[in-house]
């Protein structure tokens, strides 16, 4: 199984968290950031995780770029997972989390998710990462592949 996580990182904390996600899948799991995937190569990936840092409660405009320019006959049925970063904080939760919507936009598409949308938390909006985020998002990467099977 081939496994892409497509991610944007502002302060490297959304990044830290894909590139664990990307490694606790194993196998062939690449993690590239948004504006380097070709959308053409998604054929050949039997799962698509996306995450960005929450934003006013949106994805980052990168994640978003690329969350546009999908079609539904680019991930129609095809496995997918969301997660983003986010702080900890009663005010955030106003404006909601970027996973959900990121979620929402693949299912929109035609997409599988094989498990909710996660979300990691920093300590502050550049970070750091809270301790224990790493390994939860490990976890939360086989957890994904469990589910796919």
């Amino acid at each position: 199984m081939e496994t892409l996580v497509v991610y944007d990182s502002v302060y490297g904390n959304t990044e830290k968290i894909a590139r664990a996600i990307a490694s606790a899948a194993g196998g062939e799991a690449i993690a590239f950031r948004s504006g380097g995937v070709n959308i053409s190569e998604l054929k050949s990936v039997d799962l698509l995780i996306v995450g960005a840092p929450t934003y006013g409660g949106r994805p980052t405009p990168a994640v978003l770029e690329f969350l546009n320019k999908l079609t539904e006959a680019d991930i129609k049925d095809k496995a997918v997972a969301a997660f983003d970063t986010r702080l900890r904080a009663k005010w955030v939760m106003i404006f909601g989390y970027a996973a959900a919507r990121i979620n929402a936009t693949l299912k929109a598409r035609g997409a599988n998710p094989v498990v909710a949308p996660e979300g990691f938390f920093v300590k502050g909006t550049k970070g750091p990462l809270k301790d224990g985020e790493i390994e939860r998002a490990e976890a939360w990467g086989k957890e994904i592949i469990k589910n796919k099977k």
